[in-house]
This record gives structure tokens, C-alpha cells and sequence, in this order.
């Protein structure tokens, strides 16, 4: 039984993540749909068509990401506010998802990365530049990662229901669990988006010398975007280090703190926040959807009074 201090503060930190992750879900979704309806309304070209889909494909699942934070976190509260119980098979399954969420995450940030990695290092292979197979590939990859994640879990009893929390996820006391977990949606995506942006940046500026100037400045450009994007995967780095930091005191020390679970969450909830944001200033065609929304409001009245303008002349001419 924990403290009634250790439960305020409990409270206090899952309000405030509710409060992260439901700006990460707004915001997310409306991007998400302004994407949606710019793809279907707007000639779009082939490349920046890929880009944004891909973009779509992460906005979508911060979407259902943040949705589920919001049920955690709201169950947290209900949990510390009437001490009930969501103890539940529905519960176990959420649990489950939510870990195979949060991998789609990353593996959708890895298709953006191979994505990069096709079009300026291996620019000849245009096989891999369909926009179908971008589309299909989150599908491909839900099928393949699901078996691998249950396969590793379901024996460890990866999820159980977390009864100082009030939902379920992996215990971090589950030290074999929560390692397994971290090294199939965490570590192994993570280091390939390093890797491959590492290898971008360094084919970038060994091809500095030898190419038009046409093509470097698409390079310049194709360099800056990614000194952006790696301050995202730098988003994605820190959602991890709090809770692999909370794990290894617990396997030194022994203790487990009531609100590790809670902690260990924090971060994850102010990032998927920060990541709806920051998507949106990285990727220029991102901005340049809302830019064009912004431009057509603002048009759209100017015309109609131009419009109204020649109209009344008209009238006055034949008066």
C-alpha cells in the first residue's frame, strides 16, 4: 500500500501527462487529417506525395499512441480518485498493443529514414520509390513485428496489470520482460535510423566536390533536413533513457519505487507533444500544407471582394 503523499504526487504526474498527451492527440490529428485532405484534393508531386505519406503514416500513430496514453492516464487518475479496478483481459490486450504502438512509432520514423537513404544513396534504384510500397509497408512490418514481439512476451509474461498504476503494461520489475521489449521496439529501430542518417550525412558530404550545382544545393537542403530530423530522433532517445535509468537502480538497488511506472511515462508523454510539433517545422512539405491552407483563407476573401469590386462597376457603367 502506498503513502497518501506518494499517491498526490501520483496524481499529480499522471493529470499533467494527460494534459501532454492530449495536445499530441489534437494536434496530431488535425495534422493528420489537413494531410488526408491535402493528398486528395491537391496535385501533389511524386516525392513530396511519398514524404507526406510517410509523415502521415507517424502522425497517424501518435494519434492512436496518444489515445491510449489518455486511457492510462485517466485511469490513473480514477484509480488514485476511487481506488478502481480496470483489472481485465481487455486490459491485458491494451497493454499489449500499446508496446506494439509505441515500436510502430519507431519503425515508421525507420521507413522515413530508408526512404531518405534511397532517394539521395541509391538514387538509381527507382523500384524502391513507388509510392504503393510506402503505403503497404506499416502493414508489412505490423505483420512481421507482432509474431516476434508476442513470441518474446506472452512466455515472460511480459504484461500484467499494474495495480499501483491502475492499468496494464510491462513491469519494469520484469527485468527480462521489459529488456526483451526495449530491444525489439526500441534499440534495434533506433539504431538503424542512426546508422543510416550517419551514412546519408557522410555520402552527402563526400559527393560535395563532384556534383552540379544544382545538385548540391538539393544536397544543402537534403542536409538540413536531416540535421532537423535528428534532433527528432533525439526526441525519440530520450523517451527510452528514463525508464532503462529506473530499471538498472532497480536491478543495483533491488527497491522498487512506487510511481516508477508513472516516471518512467513522463517523459514519453511530454515527447509524443514535442514530436507532433517539431515533424511539422523539420519536414518542409509539411509545412508548406499549412502554409498553402493559411494562404488560401486568406486569398479566398480577397477575391470575393475584388469580385463584389467589378460587380458594382459593372452596375454603375450601365446606370
Amino acid at each position: 500500500m502506498i503513502s497518501e503523499q506518494t499517491q498526490v504526487n501520483g496524481f499529480i504526474l499522471s493529470s499533467i501527462s494527460l494534459g501532454f498527451s492530449t495536445f499530441a492527440c489534437l494536434i496530431s490529428c488535425i495534422i493528420f487529417l489537413i494531410i488526408i485532405y491535402h493528398l486528395y484534393y491537391n496535385h501533389v508531386k511524386r516525392e513530396e506525395k511519398i514524404t507526406v505519406v510517410l509523415c502521415s503514416h507517424i502522425y497517424l500513430t501518435i494519434v492512436i499512441y496518444s489515445s491510449m496514453l489518455i486511457s492510462m492516464n485517466v485511469r490513473s487518475i480514477l484509480g488514485d480518485l476511487y481506488n478502481q479496478s480496470f483489472n481485465s483481459s481487455w486490459c491485458i490486450f491494451s497493454g499489449y498493443l500499446a508496446i506494439l504502438i509505441f515500436g510502430m512509432l519507431y519503425m515508421n520514423f525507420l521507413n522515413q529514414a530508408l526512404y531518405r537513404l534511397i532517394r539521395i544513396v541509391y538514387s538509381q534504384n527507382r523500384w524502391f520509390l513507388f509510392l504503393k510500397l510506402y503505403i503497404i509497408l506499416p502493414i508489412i512490418e505490423i505483420i512481421i513485428i507482432t509474431p516476434i514481439l508476442l513470441s518474446v512476451l506472452i512466455p515472460l509474461n511480459g504484461v500484467t496489470y499494474l495495480p499501483n498504476d491502475y492499468f496494464c503494461y510491462a513491469t519494469f520489475t520484469n527485468i527480462p520482460g521489459v529488456l526483451c521489449a526495449a530491444v525489439v521496439v526500441y534499440m534495434c529501430p533506433l539504431c538503424c535510423i542512426s546508422f543510416i542518417y550517419m551514412h546519408i550525412t557522410k555520402f552527402i558530404r563526400q559527393q560535395g566536390n563532384i556534383q552540379t550545382l544544382i545538385i548540391k544545393q538539393r544536397q544543402a537542403r537534403d542536409l538540413l533536413i536531416i540535421r532537423r530530423i535528428l534532433i527528432i530522433v533525439s526526441l525519440l532517445l530520450i523517451l527510452g533513457i528514463p525508464a532503462l535509468v529506473l530499471v538498472f537502480m532497480f536491478i543495483i538497488t533491488g527497491e522498487e519505487y512506487p510511481l516508477l511506472t508513472r516516471i518512467s511515462f513522463f517523459p514519453v508523454n511530454v515527447s509524443q507533444a514535442g514530436l507532433s510539433v517539431a515533424l511539422l517545422f523539420s519536414i518542409p512539405q509539411l509545412k508548406n500544407i499549412i502554409l498553402n491552407l493559411r494562404t488560401t483563407k486568406t486569398v479566398a476573401p480577397v477575391n470575393q471582394v475584388v469580385r463584389g469590386t467589378i460587380q458594382m462597376k459593372k452596375i454603375a457603367g450601365t446606370q
